[in-house]
């Protein structure tokens, strides 16, 4: 039986989410606790990966096992092998088809900037207090929704087949003391959120202006955008799947 667990953790004390040697990941913790907790060797498989450093308030990852379980009880007990970093809220039964990365339709990030120092947001942002041009970063982000090729954003040397992606919306807004850019696509390639926030950075502080910020995106090469903004302010928020998977 193949069952969704959906997560939260918070990303600043691991190595990504992926299982890598010499490093803790979010996805190692998970499949010690759950391997403890049924007695038998569990794999999981998450719906993407996210850089060391980086949060996520909501994640979706899939597991498999034949044994008959108390939900509830399963989830208290891996809350409290996980450690404080990490949150499990969710496990329920799916398709045996359904993968939580390769069906996932969408994904959602936030990346967060306090615009003043707030020790109570420190490692959940990215303090940034300089004057941007928030109308001008917006006009940047209803752009990049006119190309599909991200190669410019992309980290250089991986191993994906193609650099398109659909996005299908880029946004900044102010809420209280933070400043919040929230993008969505079909896929996200490796750095890509955190290389398009450095360059929409620079955008807003007039360091580059729209003609330019577009012959960024269609040059396609990394190292004529901005910056990486930092793993801290990064949070994935959201993932969806087929309400009605054609299995």
């Amino acid at each position: 039986m193949r069952y969704f667990i959906e997560l939260a953790y918070k990303g600043t004390n691991f190595h990504g989410w992926q299982i890598q040697p010499n490093a803790i990941s979010i996805q190692e913790i998970i499949e010690q606790s759950l391997s403890t907790k049924f007695q038998e060797s569990i794999s999981v498989t998450g719906a993407g990966r996210t850089d060391a450093g980086v949060h996520a308030s909501f994640f979706v990852a899939h597991f498999e096992t034949k044994k008959s379980f108390d939900v509830k009880k399963i989830i208290y007990g891996l809350n409290n092998l996980v450690g404080q970093d990490i949150s499990v809220y969710k496990i329920y039964p799916v398709n045996e088809r359904l993968h939580a990365r390769f069906d996932a339709i969408s994904r959602t990030y936030e990346y967060r900037i306090s615009k003043r120092k707030n020790p109570f947001l420190r490692e959940l942002s990215t303090f940034f207090n300089k004057d941007l041009d928030i109308d001008l970063m917006n006009k940047g982000g209803e752009i990049l929704l006119n190309y599909t090729d991200y190669t410019s954003f992309s980290k250089l040397h991986t191993d994906t087949k193609t650099n398109n992606c659909s996005v299908s919306q880029a946004f900044w807004e102010e809420k209280d003391e933070l400043l919040i850019f929230t993008i969505t696509a079909d896929r996200f390639l490796r750095n890509m959120v955190r290389a398009i926030v450095g360059t929409l950075l620079d955008l807003g502080e007039h360091k580059i202006n729209i003609t330019q910020f577009k012959k960024i995106i269609e040059i396609k090469d990394r190292t004529k955008a901005g910056k990486s903004a930092p793993a801290e302010g990064l949070f994935l928020t959201n993932i969806k799947y087929p309400s009605n998977p054609s299995y």
